[in-house]
């Protein structure tokens, strides 16, 4: 009976291992970048990436679902139609984005897919 129980418990630990093993193969890491970072060189990060901005003042317009993300020295625009807006999200704000990257022939713009804020309650006293 003590061999079952042991290979019972082998059973499941090499089990466990292979679904822990398999969750860190599955998951794509996911590096943030800097708006300036990208914009020196756009064509290098062409696709899925993940931005991290500033939303430009007196830049929404939300009849086209457009903004402008700012660095220190580069913009971009942002299509932000296929994106749920979180709360928090508002001019002057720091914000991370997923989307895609793409040249659309009259310059470079993210289609957001994912917009994040910080928490607000983070930052209040």
């Amino acid at each position: 009976m003590a061999g079952t129980r042991a290979s019972r418990l082998g059973i499941v630990a090499v089990c466990m291992a292979a679904l822990v093993a398999l969750m860190f193969v599955s998951i794509e890491p996911n590096t943030q970048y800097y708006i300036d970072e990208v914009m020196e060189s756009p064509e290098d990060y062409e696709g899925n990436i993940h931005l991290r901005g500033q939303v430009e003042p007196g830049s929404i317009d939300s009849s086209m679902s457009l903004f402008m993300l700012i660095g220190i020295e580069y913009s971009l625009s942002i299509d932000y139609s296929g994106a749920a807006i979180p709360d928090g999200f508002d001019e002057g704000h720091t914000i991370a984005i997923k989307g895609q990257l793409v040249n659309s022939g009259h310059g470079w713009i993210l289609m957001a897919k994912e917009i994040q804020t910080g928490c607000p309650s983070k930052y209040s006293e």
